[in-house]
């Protein structure tokens, strides 16, 4: 099959650093090529090459052959990369008509406005009148990712490279994302798919690569690779896609924070409802639905980054100030917060081992030098070793700034650890290995409560003693993890898990076949 795209001996080096090395990747019309891997593997920096970018400083080797502007790029946080400025609209009928001026004057604005519709309906987007009338903040992560993608394909791409496009998704859209690059394939339209979840790829992939340490150690069809996989790392990989943790989750202990009444708003509007909730010592609560359910909504609530709620927060029995900034120091330690994104977490300028130890200091009063060695065991702890620790935030990847994140709230000495999609953005060998550090601090810490704010309901299963599931800013369904995840009884609960069973047996198919 002729490639649309091709990469031959691909190299990058950054300060004497291979980060890509020895690469080769064919991109054929209409299918789709997935890329898997650990963070830091080279999947990200292969992809771009593709768009012709490289890092900064970066000394370049091999080829790289594209057709001529036709290239689009579909990022992780596509919000990132359209003007907060204008309308859907406008942006996208300034590319429309930049497509239609070799026809006749009088039928170029008609013409235009149809290219937008039809890459709008390509973009599986609804209701696209009400969406080119919003502007990017007043959509929502899909519907950007969406955007995005027409906008690539008002550009006539004949290659999409699409960047982690399920990270942090629930199942329900995760299937609809799939369905959306699986249209854009059945156009031409070759498809890379660069994503650590396997059950997307697997339901999307004609084929495969698998990176490690900036090379490919396997490639081949898709079915091949699932069924029969030749390195021990791919292996690997699959093996660790189910986890099952050693001791199981934590025992349920003491009271920790109790929750009562708590109605969040946003602009006066009711967003989260939540009548009661307990965290126990020892214990995990995982808080699973939709994107907008309200699952970030509570976490803040609890960290006191939300403070436009009613209700009780109790905090061992004492009550919990609602705004971070009233919070003793005291409570500041005893609440800490992972947040999804934990690049924005960090400041640039700084060495990561810094911004860890830091915590120590401030919330626990320890010299620098005694915070300074916790926090490089706690990082070590982690799989960050060496010089790693000593970068700035920009030369780690982003699981590893995720598990540089959870150091640094470790650090404080939590009762309640809340973790916002922390392994949403890992691959499968990375996730097991977090999950298994934070079972073994709950069965260490019997003080400590574990929030899990999470997509994924395989993790929920794996790690969590109850689970709570939100719809629409309401608790539908709570109790033992293992009785609502097997045997749910809400509708919503029922959809999620029939969803994620349908994925997990990537029963969309081999979804980039080429027309004709």
């Amino acid at each position: 099959m002729n490639a649309v795209a091709e990469i031959t001996g691909l190299s990058v080096e950054v300060d004497g650093r291979a980060i890509v090395e020895g690469v080769n990747l064919r991109v054929p019309a209409g299918r789709v090529t997935a890329l898997v891997g650990a963070s830091g593997s080279g999947k990200t920096t292969t992809g771009l090459a593709l768009l012709g970018e490289y890092p900064p400083g970066a000394r370049v080797t091999g080829g790289v052959r594209v057709p001529r502007g036709r290239v689009g790029y579909v990022p992780q946080h596509p919000g990132a990369v359209l003007n907060p400025a204008r309308r859907v609209g406008a942006l996208l009928r300034d590319i429309a008509r930049d497509r239609v001026r070799h026809l006749p004057r009088p039928g170029r604005r008609a013409a235009a406005h149809d290219r937008v519709l039809e890459a709008l309906a390509l973009a599986q987007l609804p209701d696209p009148a009400a969406v080119l009338r919003r502007y990017p903040h007043q959509l929502s992560g899909g519907q950007q990712q969406r955007v995005v993608l027409a906008q690539a394909l008002l550009l006539g791409a004949e290659v999409v490279v699409a960047d982690e496009p399920t990270t942090g998704q629930d199942a329900l859209t995760k299937q609809r994302i799939v369905e959306q690059f699986a249209a854009v394939a059945r156009q031409g339209i070759a498809v890379v798919l660069l994503s650590h979840d396997l059950d997307v790829v697997r339901a999307l992939a004609d084929e495969v690569l698998v990176m490690r340490e900036g090379r490919v150690v396997e490639s081949g069809p898709a079915e091949r690779l699932w069924l029969a996989p030749r390195h021990p790392w791919t292996a690997g990989l699959l093996a660790a896609e189910r986890p099952e943790l050693p001791s199981g989750p934590g025992g349920e202990g003491a009271e920790v924070l109790r929750v009562g009444g708590l109605t969040a708003r946003h602009g006066g509007t009711p967003v989260l409802r939540v009548p009661g909730l307990v965290l126990r010592g020892g214990a995990c609560l995982a808080v699973v639905g939709r994107s907008g359910s309200g699952k970030t909504t509570l976490a803040r609530c609890l960290s006191g980054l939300h403070r436009d709620h009613d209700g009780e927060l109790l905090l061992g029995g004492a009550p919990l100030r609602r705004s971070l900034r009233d919070r003793t120091r005291a409570q500041l330690a005893a609440v800490q917060y992972v947040f999804q994104d934990a690049g924005a977490s960090f400041d640039e300028h700084r060495p990561v081992l810094d911004q860890v130890a830091r915590t120590a200091v401030r919330l626990r009063g320890l010299t620098e030098r005694d915070a300074r060695a916790e926090a490089v065991s706690a990082l070590a702890g982690l799989g960050l070793t060496g010089e790693l620790p000593r970068r700035g935030p920009g030369r780690l990847s982003g699981g590893e700034l995720q598990r540089a994140a959870l150091a640094r709230a470790l650090l404080a000495r939590p009762r309640v650890l809340v973790c916002d999609e922390i392994t949403s953005g890992l691959d499968t060998v990375t996730r097991r290995d977090l999950l298994g550090t934070l079972a073994g601090l709950l069965r260490d810490r019997p003080d400590l409560a574990l929030v899990l704010i999470t997509h994924d309901l395989g993790t929920a299963e794996a790690l969590a003693d109850r689970v709570a599931v939100l719809d629409a800013g309401d608790i539908v369904e709570e109790g033992p993890a293992r009785q609502v995840l097997r045997s749910p009884e809400h509708p919503f609960t029922v959809s999620l898990m029939e969803t994620t069973a349908r994925l997990t047996a990537g029963s969309a198919g081999s979804a980039g076949t080429a027309p004709g």
